[in-house]
């Protein structure tokens, strides 16, 4: 079976690539996000959609994790070695909701790991949520959440109008968090982006950090995936 490219609506400059090796599945994708107006690609196995992954460059990319000649770990994989592709999203939708593969996705840099079956409207919200993180990665002085300020020039943190004093390390670690709400960052991520590449640290260290960090911020802003690592929920 050879699927032939789709395009949605040129309504929105925001392009995502469906890889897929199940027809009615990409059928059903392409027609609840052509009435939201993305431009879509599609591509039936992990091989192809690397390729198109390359030539498209798209802002988001959509993985099955089993599927012909390539699977999607492995697509995922050289996606992200890849630096003209490091501006795209990857988020895997898959039937396989083991836990494993879970950790799997996000250990070869997946943004998010979506389980099928799923109502296309939470799917919608889900890669709009994806898409928007691209405008908090353009605050580089700071952040606000909600009640949460965070302000990368005088390293200060307000919560409710009230300011908090963080260490240096608490404060990275918060500001990484925060920079991308709902991205798992990895512990291996959280290391090198943190405290670096020739610092040894143990992972407890990330767990007294995020400890401390909730007993400031309260208990629910940082969400513990099992197996891979933290994230910002907001």
């Amino acid at each position: 079976m050879v699927l032939k490219e789709e395009n949605c609506s040129t309504l929105m400059a925001k392009k995502i690539l469906i890889v897929d090796d199940e027809r009615d599945i990409v059928e059903l994708l392409r027609y609840n996000l052509e009435k939201e107006g993305y431009k879509c690609y599609t591509a039936e196995n992990g091989e192809e959609g690397v390729a198109k992954a390359r030539e498209k460059k798209p802002d988001l990319i959509l993985l099955d994790i089993m599927m012909p000649k390539m699977d999607g770990i492995e697509a995922c994989r050289q996606i992200r070695s890849d630096d003209t592709l490091s501006e795209s999203f990857v988020a895997f939708l898959t039937a396989r909701g083991e836990e494993y593969s879970e950790i799997a996705g996000f250990d070869v840099g997946a943004d998010d790991y979506i389980t099928k079956p799923i109502k296309p409207r939470v799917l919608i919200s889900r890669i709009k949520a994806l898409l928007n993180r691209k405008k908090q990665d353009k605050m580089q002085d700071s952040i606000e959440l909600g009640e949460l300020l965070i302000d990368r020039n005088t390293f200060d943190v307000t919560l409710r109008g009230k300011r908090l004093t963080l260490p240096k390390k608490e404060f990275e670690l918060l500001y990484l968090l925060a920079s991308k709400p709902d991205k798992v960052f990895t512990r291996e991520a959280i290391l090198n982006k943190v405290w670096g590449l020739d610092v040894s640290v143990v992972d407890r260290t990330i767990d007294v950090h995020i400890r401390k960090i909730r007993e400031k911020i309260g208990n629910e802003c940082i969400q513990t995936i099992k197996g891979v690592g933290y994230k910002f929920v907001v």
